[in-house]
C-alpha cells in the first residue's frame, strides 16, 4: 500500500507485531479450548494434530499469549487511563451508534469504548492465566477442589474474552479505516479528526 506522507502514524511495526501475535495465540486457544469444552467441538484437535497435542500445545500457548499481553498492556496502559471525558463519551454512545458521532465528546489515541474494553481484557486475561496455572496440572497437584473452582472460572473467563474480542472486531470492521492502521500502521488525517479529535490535534498541531 502506497503510504500518503500527510497519514498519521498511529502504531509502530512493534506494537503491530505485539498485536497481532497476542491476536493469533487468542485464536489458536479459543479453538483448543472449545476442542475440550463440549465433544461436538472435538474435532478441532485435528488443527493441532490431535488431542494429546491439543491438550500439550494449549496451555504454553497460554503462556506465550500472556507474556505478550502484558507487554502490549504495559506500552498502552497509560492511554487508557479513564477520564472525565471518557465517561462523558460513554454515556452519549447511543449518538455514535445512530451515526451521529459528530457530537461525541472530543477523545484522544481511544474513545471511552476502546478504554472500557482494554481493562475488561486485563481482567479477562488475569482470570484465564491465574486459573489456567492452577489446572496445569503437568508441573503441579493441586487439591481437586481448586481445580474444579480453577476450570469453572477458565470457561467463564474464555467466554468473556471472546465476547470482548468479537464486539473488537466488530467495531474495528463498522469503523471505516480502522484495521488499516492495524495492517499498515497509519490512519488517515481525516479518519483521525473525525474519530480521534484530540489525538488528531496533538499530533498535528492543528487547533481547529
Amino acid at each position: 500500500m502506497r503510504r500518503n506522507p500527510r497519514d498519521l502514524q498511529r502504531y509502530n511495526a512493534s506494537e503491530r507485531a505485539n498485536h497481532w501475535v497476542v491476536g493469533i495465540c487468542f485464536i489458536l486457544l479459543a479453538l483448543s479450548g472449545l476442542a475440550f469444552f463440549h465433544p461436538a467441538f472435538f474435532p478441532l484437535t485435528q488443527l493441532f494434530g490431535g488431542g494429546p497435542w491439543t491438550r500439550i500445545l494449549h496451555p504454553y500457548l497460554g503462556v506465550v499469549m500472556m507474556l505478550f499481553f502484558v507487554v502490549m498492556a504495559g506500552r498502552f496502559w497509560k492511554l487508557n487511563v479513564i477520564e472525565p471525558r471518557d465517561k462523558e463519551w460513554l454515556r452519549n454512545v447511543r449518538k455514535m451508534v445512530d451515526g451521529n458521532d459528530h457530537d461525541m465528546p472530543e477523545q484522544g489515541k481511544y474513545n471511552g469504548g476502546q478504554k472500557v474494553l482494554f481493562w475488561g481484557l486485563v481482567i479477562g486475561m488475569v482470570i484465564l492465566f491465574v486459573s489456567g496455572l492452577l489446572m496445569w496440572r503437568a508441573w503441579w497437584t493441586p487439591p481437586v477442589t481448586a481445580v474444579r473452582l480453577a476450570s469453572l472460572l477458565h470457561a467463564v473467563g474464555a467466554v468473556w474474552m471472546i465476547g470482548l474480542i468479537i464486539m473488537h472486531v466488530y467495531a474495528a470492521i463498522w469503523t471505516r479505516g480502522t484495521i488499516r492502521a492495524m495492517l499498515y500502521g497509519t490512519v488517515t488525517r481525516a479518519w483521525a479528526k473525525q474519530h480521534h479529535r484530540g489525538w488528531y490535534r496533538q499530533m498535528t498541531g492543528d487547533k481547529s
